[in-house]
């Protein structure tokens, strides 16, 4: 199969422009046209979706696209064992991450990042809203929940300490919880799917953090806006540590019950699809968040 058509392909399916992608590799738009006909006709089903003014990728091309990919880097792995590999990373990286942690860690290193590979372009979607790595064709992603997904493969970036806060005037008007029980008569600051959390103690003893039983809730789906609103004395809600660091720091936050946190052993992980290969442009982006980030724990070290 025809390594180049199936760049044009990739390259098509990620710009959603055929002629675009034949640009991007030399390739008039006529002969770009035809070569994805060709590749449509060697594997017998329709990849792209063509109208007068856009392009969309079919079900079908949904399902060849990773292997597209895959064999793309299998090409590129083969040729670097040889020596012969490309020198330059370059092509288009689609990477997604929680808003929250994009914009206190990861947006601060995209400039040097950017320095050292000029020749391969960012695609970020940021989200704290869950969503799907394969269906949205995603090379990379970061998710602070244990892989279940078999289809899968993670790399872990950094532990995630989680523990509940509140802001000093809130404690002030509302008074301070002694055990978890006491949760159920304060304002909990909740993301919507309003999950329970089990919480263990330094001695080992078990609790539950319920915002359903809570007296009052606010519900959410933003980390930041979770995190400004636990300031500004709305509530207790689980955090973070990396998100709150410098608020306990400074005092604009309080640890409440801070004997407890979360029972489970949360980490952040990078989260790619299955492969025999890992594509240069997915390895070198990953080795530079682990080592700007993961190696650093800006967030470690406070109490």
């Amino acid at each position: 199969m025809d390594t180049q058509s199936l760049r044009l392909f990739v390259l098509a399916c990620e710009k959603l422009n055929i002629s675009a992608a034949g640009r991007a590799l030399g390739m008039a738009p006529a002969v770009a046209s035809t070569r994805i006909a060709k590749l449509e006709h060697f594997v017998g089903a329709e990849l792209l979706h063509r109208s007068t003014r856009k392009v969309s990728l079919s079900i079908e091309g949904q399902d060849f696209l990773p292997y597209a990919r895959e064999m793309i880097a299998q090409e590129e792995a083969a040729l670097a064992a040889l020596g012969k590999g490309r020198t330059q990373i370059s092509g288009t990286l689609r990477f997604a991450a929680p808003s929250s942690f994009a914009q206190l860690y990861i947006a601060p290193q995209l400039p040097k990042f950017i320095d050292l590979y000029p020749d391969l372009t960012l695609d970020l979607h940021l989200s704290d809203t869950q969503f799907d790595l394969i269906e949205g064709s995603y090379d990379l992603a970061l998710r602070n929940s244990v892989l279940e997904d078999s289809t899968l493969t993670a790399r872990k970036l950094a532990d995630d300490q989680r523990i509940l806060c509140a802001s000093p005037e809130y404690l002030d008007r509302h008074g301070t919880p002694k055990t978890p029980d006491d949760l159920q008569t304060h304002r909990l600051i909740a993301f919507r799917n309003l999950e329970q959390r089990d919480l263990v103690s330094t001695d080992g003893t078990s609790a539950v953090y319920d915002p359903k039983r809570a007296a009052h809730r606010l519900l959410l789906n933003d980390g930041m806006t979770q995190k400004k609103l636990t300031v500004e004395g709305m509530g207790i809600s689980i955090n973070s540590l990396w998100s709150v660091h410098k608020e306990l720091s400074d005092g604009s936050l309080i640890r409440v019950l801070d004997d407890y946190e979360l029972a489970d052993t949360p980490a952040l992980w990078l989260i790619y699809p299955k492969s025999n290969v890992v594509s240069a442009k997915v390895r070198v982006f990953m080795d530079f968040l682990i080592e700007q980030i993961g190696r650093k724990k800006p967030w470690h070290g406070v109490p």
